[in-house]
This record gives structure tokens, C-alpha cells and sequence, in this order.
């Protein structure tokens, strides 16, 4: 599994997709009470009852700031092994029943390379296979925290193992994983969660499975049950897919092609072809509006400045075409409930 952003995502980042049901088994794994579920969401601009709901989505930005806030929560320094340990194929929905009735491990890690971009957008899955070894690189492709990139290595291949005991019946102890990170204080604890061997500060991470252990039967396969799980997760994978044909997402493109803050509904309509009316219609059959499309994109672009650079408040906010620092400011404090300088100073000390 390889960790680090390509140069050009394959994703828009800011469209709701990832299933809410992971971020709750965080709060569980941190055993948290209701009254603790504020922390959780801090800067996600998530209210504790839309967490709640089975149906919420997330988009990448808010699942990586739940990680985030978890890990600073957590008194568990392998929090990433422990959250991966808990990561069962019914976690995944469809796409972990299709691998649990897969007639073999190779098939099964095949589906999760296929869809897990309708479970976690922002992570790929490839595998390349010679006659001794599958490898199954790991991608992550959104600029994260070292500790973010870890913490979701860990978890990733904590799971791909739970799998892969499942599908061939015992712990996989040939098998060879790779991580990028250095090696962590708490290394003691990978072999209680990981078979076989591993090493840290490699250049890609990976695990390695000799190719025969693939291709053993699966016991508990199931045909009807995967053809089943192959259409749902069939349908997924289209619907995600078909976000490239709504109003906003073109909406963002045109957004985000242009200076934060220049387009104006009237020339995103004429730019559509269509009428201010129509395009108001249409996000609101989307469940959305102009206005929040902007106010996502740019308090993304806002949490980036103020991460990644030493620029001052007011020079964000030029750049984010504010004419008024102060106005920013009050933006700022209405999507996150802290002003720029408390999330500066939040992040920093993460």
C-alpha cells in the first residue's frame, strides 16, 4: 500500500459520500458518551444529530477532521491498529459482504479494489501480482498529516488482514507488510494486530501475500450471496459516478477554476445555458444552494491557508477576496464555530 497524494485527485473532495457509520465506530472505539461527541466534530460543521442519522454522508474533508479530532482524543497511541481491529466486514456494507462471499482472497481484494471509492473516496486500492507475490499497494490520494497517514495505513491493513484470515481460514504469518512512517514508539503492538513481518520507513506501503495463499478456496463462499453484493455494489459505484452529471458539481468546477469568491450565481446560470431561476431549482432538488457551494469550497480553501502557511488573517482573506478581514472572520467563526486564529492555534498544537 503506497501513501501519499498523486498530483491530481481522482475525487472532488467536498462531495458528501463516505458513509457516516465509520466515524460512529471511532466514537465507539474512544467510548464515548453523547455529551462527547462535540469534540469529536469539531470544525466539521456537523451538528451532533446529522452524525447521528444513518443516512448522513461525508466528504472527505470532514472524515479526515473526525480522524483528526479522534486522534487527539485518544489516549491509545495505536488507536490506527486498534480502530482496524474493529473494522468488520459488516462496516463495509455491500462491498464487505461481496468480499466475505468471494470465492477466493484474490477475487475479494479484487472487489475491494474496485469499490471501496463508494466506502472511502479518498483511498485506492492496487494489485499487482507475478508468479510468487499479490502486492496491494494502498493509496491515499489527499494531502494528509503524517499522523492522519498512519493512523489510516494501520487501519487499512489491520482490515485487509481480518479478511483474509476470514476468507482462508488462518492468520496469514507469510505475508509482508510495508509502511512509509518511521517506526512508531508503540511498534511492540503491531504483531498483536498484524501477521507475519514488517517494516517501517519503506518506500511504499504494501502488503506482499504469496499468490498461492490467494488462491485458496474460500470456505464460506457464496455465489447467490455474491452476485447479490456485486450488483448493489454496482449500483454504488454508478451513483458516485453520477455525481460528475449534477448541477454542483459543475457548479464547483466553475468555482474552483476561478479566484474564491468571483463567480456570481448570474454568470454561473449563463455559463449553464440556463436561467438564475432554473440553476436555484436544480441545487435545491440536490439539496443544496449556490451560496453553501461557495461557503464549502472556500472555508476548505481557508483551513488550508491557515494550516499550511504563515500568512496573516487579513492576507487570507484578500486572497479569499474578503475586502473586510473582519468580515471573513465572522464567516469563518459562522462555518466553525471558532475564529481563524482559535483553528490556527487548535491545529498547531495537534
Amino acid at each position: 500500500m503506497t501513501n501519499h497524494a498523486e498530483e491530481t485527485q481522482r475525487f472532488v473532495s467536498n462531495i458528501p459520500c463516505i458513509p457516516s457509520n465509520y466515524s460512529r465506530l471511532i466514537a465507539r472505539v474512544l467510548e464515548l458518551q453523547g455529551r462527547d461527541l462535540p469534540s469529536l466534530l469539531e470544525l466539521t460543521q456537523l451538528s451532533v444529530t446529522q452524525f447521528m442519522q444513518q443516512d448522513t454522508l461525508l466528504t472527505s474533508q470532514q472524515q479526515v477532521q473526525i480522524l483528526d479530532n479522534a486522534l487527539r482524543l485518544s489516549d491509545n497511541d495505536a488507536f490506527g491498529l486498534q480502530l482496524g481491529n474493529q473494522l468488520t466486514p459488516a462496516t463495509h456494507g455491500a462491498m464487505g459482504f461481496l468480499a466475505n462471499s468471494s470465492s477466493n482472497l484474490l477475487t475479494a481484494l479484487k472487489a475491494f479494489q474496485t469499490y471501496i471509492p463508494t466506502r472511502m473516496n479518498f483511498s485506492r486500492l492496487e494489485l499487482i501480482t507475478n508468479q510468487e507475490w499479490l502486492e496491494c499497494h494502498y493509496y491515499i490520494d489527499l494531502d494528509v498529516s503524517t499522523d492522519i497517514c498512519r493512523c489510516l495505513s494501520e487501519a487499512s491493513a489491520t482490515t485487509l488482514f481480518e479478511f483474509a484470515e476470514h476468507i482462508v481460514g488462518r492468520p496469514l504469518v507469510e505475508a509482508k507488510t510495508s509502511f512509509t512512517h518511521s517506526e512508531p514508539s508503540y511498534s511492540q503492538y503491531y504483531a498483536d494486530y498484524l501477521p507475519g513481518q514488517f517494516e517501517f520507513s519503506a518506500q511504499h506501503t504494501l502488503v506482499k501475500i504469496p499468490i498461492h495463499l490467494c488462491q485458496i478456496p474460500n470456505v464460506n463462499a457464496n455465489h447467490e450471496d455474491y452476485l447479490l453484493a456485486l450488483c448493489q455494489c454496482e449500483v454504488m459505484l454508478a451513483e458516485l459516478h453520477s455525481n460528475k452529471d449534477t448541477c454542483k458539481y459543475h457548479i464547483q468546477k466553475m468555482m474552483l477554476s476561478q479566484p474564491p469568491g468571483v463567480l456570481c450565481e448570474d454568470e454561473a446560470a449563463a455559463q449553464l445555458f440556463i436561467s438564475k431561476r432554473t440553476l436555484a431549482r436544480r441545487l435545491r432538488a440536490e439539496g443544496t444552494g449556490f451560496r453553501q457551494i461557495r461557503d464549502e469550497i472556500i472555508s476548505q480553501q481557508a483551513t488550508g491557508y491557515l494550516r499550511d502557511s504563515h500568512m496573516s488573517v487579513e492576507a487570507i482573506a484578500a486572497l479569499l477576496n474578503y475586502h473586510d478581514s473582519a468580515n471573513f472572520r465572522r464567516a469563518f467563526k459562522r462555518w466553525f464555530q471558532v475564529s481563524p486564529d482559535q483553528y490556527r492555534q487548535r491545529f498547531n498544537k495537534a
